[in-house]
């Protein structure tokens, strides 16, 4: 059985006043295991017994540069440290604090998206606007099966880390595609997690099968273009600050012909997303490249890195901090 987010820690941290001397604080501890940031952070501060300026002196002697109105900015949540900078002013902080390490820096979560927004789950179009810019993604079907499931959750659910394997028989087919997400409520709630498919290729979409503790919701399908669309339904509703992790995978019915890229395209912040394509030892690829651009627009050809095949046949490509982006590996056959 796996432990719940609350039997992650197995004690309490400590705040510590001003004199350095260190005293329980329930409130602060919570906060420190759920968040958010600006409030845990203001917690901390109160609980030390310091003003901002003396912080801000005890951080100068430690060589961090920061103004008073910065620390005030991230604990009152109009800005959050993002710059490598500012990361490492915060683990100054932590230190001054008297908070365990890297305990704020946890929770600050993947880098806001500046610029342009990418359309959402909770704009007019939703998830299917994301999906409408892979080429082989028919808008009208997918917004079809995203009305036929609740997808109204999809923002609140914060990324923390995504590893998706595809494995290949050794006539160089996809035969599964396990997927592993650990993800952060950021409001009451959540209970569901939209996950969708999308062949290149007509033809039946593949089987889902959902690890428990959580189980299969709704499906929607449509073989005629290779689509799936699925609710992952959670053992409980999450609170804000809980963490869960949800792992499935996709089962394709036959072996599906020969492949060569894997690929994923995402529509919010993600801090950390392992993509893994495992060969059958007897069928290693000539070459494999990954690929990674936020240009959405798949007809743009981004950077490619070369990558090698470890002992079992796998490769990795690891994104942090991905904004929204597509991503992938592509392989040749020779």
């Amino acid at each position: 059985m796996r432990p719940s987010p609350q039997d992650a820690a197995s004690a309490e941290p400590a705040a510590t006043d001003g004199n350095g001397a260190s005293h329980p604080d329930p409130t602060l501890a919570r906060l420190l295991r759920t968040g958010p940031f600006h409030e845990a952070l203001r917690t901390a501060v109160a609980a030390s017994g310091l003003s901002l300026d003396r912080i801000q002196d005890r951080l100068v002697r430690r060589g961090a540069k920061i103004s008073v109105a910065t620390l005030s900015s991230w604990q009152s949540g109009r800005y959050r440290p993002e710059r490598a900078a500012s990361l490492e002013v915060l683990a100054a902080l932590e230190e001054v604090l008297g908070v365990p390490g890297e305990s704020l820096s946890a929770l600050i979560g993947p880098p806001r998206p500046r610029g342009r927004r990418l359309p959402s789950a909770s704009d007019d179009r939703g998830l299917a606007a994301t999906w409408s810019a892979i080429p082989f993604a028919g808008v009208t079907d997918i917004s079809s099966a995203l009305e036929q499931v609740d997808s109204r959750w999809d923002e609140s659910l914060t990324r923390l880390s995504t590893h998706i394997r595809l494995e290949l028989d050794a006539r160089g087919r996809e035969y599964t595609m396990h997927s592993r997400h650990l993800l952060r409520a950021e409001c009451d709630g959540p209970d569901r997690w939209i996950t969708g498919f999308q062949r290149d290729d007509p033809g039946p979409p593949p089987r889902l099968r959902v690890e428990p503790p959580h189980r299969l919701g709704k499906v929607i399908e449509n073989s005629q273009v290779g689509l799936l669309v699925a609710e992952v339904i959670f053992d409980r509703p999450l609170q804000r600050g809980d963490v869960v992790i949800i792992e499935y995978t996709h089962e394709h019915r036959t072996p599906r012909p020969y492949s060569t890229v894997m690929q994923s395209t995402l529509h919010v912040p993600v801090r950390e997303y392992v993509m893994e394509v495992r060969f059958d030892p007897s069928a290693i690829p000539e070459s494999c490249h990954s690929f990674r651009t936020a240009d959405l627009d798949s007809q743009t050809r981004p950077q490619e890195r070369l990558l090698r095949p470890d002992a079992l046949g796998s490769v990795l490509a690891v994104a942090l901090s991905a904004g929204p982006c597509r991503l992938g590996i592509r392989w040749d056959w020779g």
